[in-house]
């Protein structure tokens, strides 16, 4: 049963990761990637990762996606059909797109699968996840916050990008 829905969502999300690239309409790429990354939270949900799991709903699912939905609507593209890129270079980096699927497929089935750590030397799930957030707090504190700034420079600049030339500025106090 567990290797049935293993491969249950591993299908389902190569499905919907598929459809976010595939889609043209990009209120159905977004939701397409939604569902993705359900499916890749239930593979760590398989996999008896529950922390991963849940900060990958949390944090991807809520809020990044959440927010592509709202930069899409606040650039009114109401699901317009998107230009695309020549002709040339689509077929140019689809090919790409294959080759290093092939590439990766060909290297895991010549490495083989990798081997499973002993038990005595993975450490206890309290002190790795207490370790983990030690080094979170002290070690990765300023580069976790300087990608929190520039996330939070590139929603103003999308912002700003949106605007409409000769649009009414409607800011508080003017």
């Amino acid at each position: 049963m567990h290797h049935f829905l293993l491969t249950l969502f591993c299908v389902f999300t190569v499905g919907c990761a598929a459809g976010v690239v595939v889609c043209r309409n990009t209120v159905n790429a977004a939701l397409c990637l939604l569902l993705s990354l359900v499916g890749v939270a239930a593979l760590f949900l398989r996999l008896e990762a529950y922390l991963l799991a849940f900060l990958l709903l949390l944090v991807y699912a809520g809020a990044v996606v959440a927010l592509f939905l709202f930069i899409i609507m606040l650039l009114d593209e109401r699901g317009k059909q998107s230009s695309g890129p020549p002709r040339g270079l689509a077929l140019g980096s689809r090919a790409l797109a294959v080759l290093l699927v092939g590439a990766g497929v060909v290297s895991f089935a010549v490495k083989g699968r990798l081997a499973a750590p002993s038990a005595a030397a993975v450490p206890a799930l309290g002190a790795s996840l207490k370790l983990y957030a030690y080094e979170l707090f002290t070690t990765y504190l300023l580069p976790v916050q300087l990608i929190g700034f520039l996330l939070l420079i590139a929603m103003l600049g999308v912002i700003a990008l949106s605007r409409r030339p000769g649009a009414p500025h409607s800011g508080y106090g003017t």
